[in-house]
């Protein structure tokens, strides 16, 4: 699109969904993989089939503690009439029995296991009051993992419990997706890093964004203040061409100062400008050199909620990883919210309830969400005490002119670790 930076705000905004897909048709994974130990593999997305080398167990052992038998010795035990069979150290013979405990190896010559409870034990002989069959409390060889057995494909991600099966398997290292390299450059003439002089802003927008990008599955960049001035900007933008994804804050809107969307469609093109969202929409959209550039607005809250919208899902395409939704919780509006229609709202809220976690907010009865949220007090996109405090957000479809006090929602924990 021809940016035009001279027009009086925003004649049209394009929906959240519109937008996104305007962005993501112009990423594509980036390829890349690497060689990561299991210790540093957290979080990464597998970059192939992962099959198991090896079976678990790689042995048949025995699944209680007792004896280990051929089965066929103690045919017609019981009570009345115990099969008498001779203790032996390593090996089981012909009425022979050899003592096992859970998760030994089965002896040669064993099939079998009688339980500890089953058995008396006197001098060298063994006496089995239960007959047993053939695998009977025996843990067979690949019972846990087959050998060859397909463990995980991409585009997953992988969890600690995954990295503990991998190494159950005698993994010490998998193949992932690199994380996508991202630029974060916060900008403005006003920003400082410390000891703010009068109309002067400590920079909150950067550290914020490179953390959630590394939180995404990225890898970030977080690069010095930007000044207001279009051939720094321009400078910025260029020298990090080489990373996946270049992301600003601060400037992306209308005004005089509001420099970084031309800077960028003089550079490649602005695909988006001005999206229907609330709080956040003067973001821009645009891609340099095949290099997505998202352009976040400075205010916090707004920052935050674009970064969530369209950062998230960019990082997730760059680096194979899958387009999960965050986690929510099911709750009750205790007042109003209020949104324009045709905007995409959302409403910062805190939850209190006997909720244990996402997902978990219905009552025993089921009628009625056991967690209350309540929007805060605080809702200017200025506020980052507003969000920084805040549980999560509800969403307030275009659809929809508000949501009513006492309505069932779902709140979007959109910084749960993931």
């Amino acid at each position: 699109m021809s940016h035009d930076r001279t027009r009086s705000g925003f004649k049209e905004r394009t929906r959240v969904a519109d937008a996104r897909e305007r962005l993501l048709s112009a990423v594509a994974p980036h390829g890349r993989t690497e060689t990561v130990p299991l210790t540093d593999a957290d979080g990464r997305a597998v970059a192939g089939t992962v099959e198991s080398p090896t079976p678990v167990p790689g042995y048949d052992r025995a699944a209680m503690d007792g004896w280990a038998v051929r089965a066929e010795d103690t045919f017609g035990a019981s009570d009345r009439s115990p099969a008498v069979l001779f203790a032996e150290e390593d090996e089981v013979g012909p009425e022979g029995a050899v003592r096992v405990h859970t998760g030994s190896e089965l002896p040669p010559g064993a099939d079998a296991v009688v339980m500890v409870e089953q058995v008396d034990e006197v001098g060298a002989e063994v006496e089995v009051f239960d007959a047993v069959a053939e695998g009977e409390n025996v843990g067979p060889t690949g019972e846990d993992v087959a050998e060859g057995q397909t463990l995980y494909e991409p585009p997953h991600r992988l969890r600690p419990s995954d990295l503990g099966l991998l190494k159950s398997v005698g993994m010490t290292e998998v193949e992932a997706a690199e994380r996508p390299r991202v630029s974060v450059i916060p900008t403005g003439e006003e920003l400082v890093q410390a000891d703010p002089d009068p109309g002067e802003v400590i920079e909150t927008n950067g550290l914020t964004v490179s953390r959630l990008a590394e939180r995404w599955g990225g890898d970030a960049t977080y690069r010095d203040i930007v000044t207001d001035d279009e051939d720094a900007l321009r400078a910025a933008v260029e020298r990090d061409l080489d990373h996946d994804a270049v992301v600003t804050t601060g400037g992306s809107s209308v005004g005089e100062r509001d420099l970084i969307p031309e800077v960028v469609d003089d550079l490649g093109e602005v695909v988006v400008h001005g999206v229907a969202l609330k709080p956040g929409h003067p973001v821009a959209l645009g891609v340099v050199e095949e290099t997505p550039v998202i352009m976040l607005p400075g205010y916090p809250v707004a920052c935050i909620v674009n970064a969530v919208q369209f950062l998230r899902p960019v990082i997730r395409e760059l680096g194979s990883l899958p387009h999960d939704p965050h986690p929510t919780r099911r709750a009750t509006l205790t007042r109003k919210v209020s949104s324009e229609p045709g905007v995409r709202t959302f409403a910062r809220v805190t939850l209190e309830g006997t909720g244990d976690g996402p997902g978990s907010a219905e009552t025993a009865d089921g009628d009625a969400p056991a967690a209350e949220a309540t929007p805060t007090r605080a809702s200017g996109s200025g506020m980052l005490s507003s969000v920084a405090l805040a549980d999560g957000w509800v969403v307030v479809p275009e659809s929809r002119e508000g949501l009513d006090a006492g309505e069932a929602v779902d709140v979007e924990l959109w910084e749960v670790s993931e």
